[in-house]
């Protein structure tokens, strides 16, 4: 609530305002000269950052235990700004294959364009797996806390020890779980990204995405060359790392991909961003109590053929839940309905508190059907392997009374049974 305050200069505002400015006058000749340099912290053009934008960026770092942030334009804009400073064309990078639908896409179609390649491991317990998709071109491992849709939750540490073994620094989404939940850079991960429309933001009225630096990955020592990060970048200059040590990534990201591409965030949607920020903590709560009450409920409905959420006893995923995140897998996760695409039509058609709609992580609940939607483009073979399945619906649980949510889950059950 407090990390990244000012009082404003001329008011003694007490919420930091909304600071509406495409630029910023230097103070003197040698003043621009500095601020170029990087040898000032001071804003040059709001491209590269603003102080409305500033409060989240020093919010966010604070939550998650990292050295420096940078606000984006969105969720995609802070997965491609992140991997675009590490890999260039003809590199690689390695991901966990249950990922988010859009993220997928992303690397399959621009991340392709841009010459950078990805694979996927699916058995991250599997080091002749690892072995195998890892080359000497891999610049970095991605995977998310909590997977979205089927909470498949991943050991962070796990992976950490891969990335550590080949030197390569491991980028971890945390949308779902937020810092809240689990904060990743305590298990290993060197940088962590966030779409913070969604549960940073907690009110679906903005976009935007984050970068965290967690300053510890020794981009000199590694055997692999972060020539972006350890080389000048023109005669006479020292490097980012020199000149910035354990912000170094953080800042190459702000100067050299953000402001060359140019995802800036609008200091408006900057402002409901930090705003948002300072309610996270209670939404939480309110979030994850709905979604495992939920869990628990649909494992008791005829009409459910399965439930994918980690908190539950009963799956697969219960230790590694409880290890890491006390049973609490956040509240977005998967079920699966009976009568296949037929049944989920029919369960969404019948829901009125729930929203029909893409997106995750607001106050109010929503619902998605994956196969039809953020998994169309995919093969069936690979959406079969993912568990992608006809009758499979995605749940965003908001923080609604859990009485109404109840009651709309079985006014859609309801329509199901109604098919056989």
């Amino acid at each position: 609530m407090h990390a990244g305050d000012y009082a404003d200069q001329n008011r003694g505002a007490r919420v930091p305002p909304i600071t509406l400015s495409a630029g910023y006058v230097f103070d003197s000749f040698d003043d621009g000269v500095a601020r170029f340099a990087g040898e000032s912290q001071e804003p040059i053009y709001s491209r590269q950052g603003n102080p409305t934008n500033a409060v989240a960026e020093q919010r966010i770092a604070s939550l998650e235990g990292g050295t420096a942030a940078v606000v984006v334009s969105s969720g995609q804009a802070a997965i491609t700004a992140a991997l675009l400073a590490l890999a260039e064309s003809g590199e690689h990078i390695v991901s966990t294959a249950s990922i988010y639908g859009g993220t997928r896409i992303l690397f399959g179609r621009s991340f392709r364009r841009f010459g950078v390649s990805v694979d996927y491991v699916w058995n991250i317990d599997d080091d002749a797996e690892w072995e195998q998709a890892i080359r000497p071109e891999t610049k970095a491992i991605y995977t998310e806390t909590i997977p979205n849709p089927r909470n498949d939750v991943v050991d962070i540490a796990r992976i950490a020890e891969v990335a550590r073994r080949h030197g390569i620094p491991l980028v971890v989404d945390n949308t779902v779980a937020t810092p809240y939940l689990l904060r990743p850079f305590e298990h290993g991960a060197d940088i962590v990204v966030h779409s913070s429309t969604k549960f940073l933001s907690g009110h679906g009225a903005g976009v935007s995405g984050a970068i965290v630096d967690g300053g510890r990955f020794d981009w000199a020592a590694t055997s692999r060359r972060y020539p972006l990060l350890t080389d000048p970048p023109r005669p006479g200059a020292g490097s980012y790392l020199d000149r910035f040590g354990p912000t170094a990534y953080a800042q190459y990201v702000r100067e050299a991909v953000v402001n060359d591409i140019g995802p800036s965030l609008s200091p408006f949607n900057g402002f409901l961003l930090h705003q948002g920020i300072e309610t996270l903590s209670l939404r939480m709560d309110r979030h994850v109590e709905n979604s495992l009450a939920i869990a628990r409920w649909l494992t008791e409905q005829p009409e459910v053929v399965g439930v994918d959420y980690a908190g539950l006893p009963e799956n697969p995923l219960h230790e590694l839940a409880q290890r890491h995140y006390g049973g609490r897998t956040g509240s977005v996760f998967a079920f699966t309905v009976a009568g296949g695409i037929e049944g989920a039509r029919a369960f969404s058609d019948g829901l009125s508190v729930f929203s029909r709609m893409t997106g995750i992580g607001d106050t109010r609940s929503m619902v998605l059907h994956p196969l039809t939607t953020t998994h169309a483009s995919f093969p069936a073979e690979l959406n079969a392997r993912l568990g992608i399945t006809p009758g499979m619906l995605r749940l965003s649980v908001g923080i609604e009374s859990l009485d109404d949510l109840l009651a709309d889950l079985r006014r859609g059950l309801d329509r199901v049974a109604r098919l056989a």
